[in-house]
């Protein structure tokens, strides 16, 4: 399993709110593409954009932005934190 766990802060809801994108904390060896494969396969959603950094606690984090005919606020509802 690539994606582990979403994240949930205040910058995260902002970001979900403003710019349709929802955060993930991914596995360490991923990649692009695959983020975006498991995701689209999971969610049953169009994914446009993801960034990928490393965090200072040594743990990928993944920003998935998904397409504006999808609503990312019904992916949070479906995750069960929002």
């Amino acid at each position: 399993m690539i994606l582990k766990r979403p994240i949930i802060t205040e910058k995260s809801m902002l970001y979900m709110e403003n710019n349709n994108t929802i955060c993930f904390i991914v596995d360490n060896m991923s990649n692009k593409e695959r983020i975006k494969k498991e995701f689209e396969e999971t969610y049953e959603v169009k994914v446009d954009k993801i960034n990928t950094m490393m965090t200072p606690n040594g743990k990928k984090k993944a920003i998935i932005k998904i397409s504006d005919e999808f609503n990312a606020e019904d992916i949070a509802i479906k995750l069960g934190f929002m």
